[in-house]
């Protein structure tokens, strides 16, 4: 039984998980942010998907946030955290609504599905197979950047099928304190979410043996993260400014 006092240590814990593979994607992009202790922030426009601030801690307030990014931008958004912000009164309008999930350390791996491998990604070419499989056309080439592979705290890792095909995919990162491991991007290209997530987290268990696991998720993939051992641990909402283009809701 996880309580409430757990909850939030874990919403706390996976929010610096996600902001640090944030600053991760920034800084392959040539854009990095900056941490704070209410928040990290991008002066800069973040790469497509991708927030402008992430908040870290509960009672971080609209001032704190976006004093330090740029409003003007067009996509400009919050990542709250805590889903304790009102940024409808700054011009934002809430995008989508998630769950941090949580999944001890202690649970079995999944067992995946046969016939199919997961890997980590070694070569740009790897992953820009993955990539085009990840974005399924929606035009985001270039995202994922070959810079990603020379860090120590990110993993791309690949389903591949028995004929060298990318199947499934997401991103682990694994917290700079080592508090847990981070599931992002995470996507399965024949809508076998149970199964993408069973082999990512039996990969995950696999290279990192002991760890917790946190992200977060709604709707289906959320559903199907449930079915493989994550918990809800708190809510969150990504703000977007009112006058941005509206952009895809992915989980990043």
């Amino acid at each position: 039984m996880i309580t409430a006092t757990d909850r939030h240590a874990w919403v706390r814990t996976a929010a610096r998980n996600n902001a640090e593979w944030c600053e991760a994607m920034c800084r392959a992009h040539g854009l990095p942010g900056a941490f704070g202790d209410r928040a990290w922030t991008s002066e800069w426009r973040t790469p497509p998907l991708y927030p402008d601030a992430v908040t870290l801690a509960a009672d971080a307030t609209a001032w704190e946030v976006l004093a330090d990014i740029d409003t003007r931008a067009p996509g400009c958004s919050v990542k709250d955290s805590f889903a304790s912000m009102d940024l409808a009164r700054d011009g934002f309008e809430v995008l989508f609504e998630a769950e941090w999930l949580h999944r001890p350390a202690g649970l079995a791996a999944p067992v995946p599905p046969p016939g199919i491998e997961w890997a980590r990604l070694r070569t740009p070419g790897e992953l820009a197979a993955w990539e085009a499989v990840w974005g399924g056309g929606q035009g985001l080439s270039g995202l994922f950047r070959a810079e990603l592979l020379a860090l120590n705290t990110t993993s791309v890792l690949a389903g591949y099928d028995t004929g060298g095909r990318v199947v499934a995919g997401a991103v682990a990162s694994r917290s700079r304190s080592g508090a847990a491991v981070g599931i992002s991007n995470l996507f399965a290209s024949d809508d076998d979410l149970d199964g993408a997530w069973a082999g990512c987290l039996a990969a995950v268990a696999h290279w990192w043996p002991g760890e917790p696991v946190v992200g977060y998720e709604h709707g289906e993939d959320l559903a199907a993260a449930m079915r493989q051992g994550c918990v809800p641990v708190g809510p969150l909402r990504v703000w977007l400014a009112s006058a941005s283009e509206p952009v895809a809701d992915r989980s990043v």
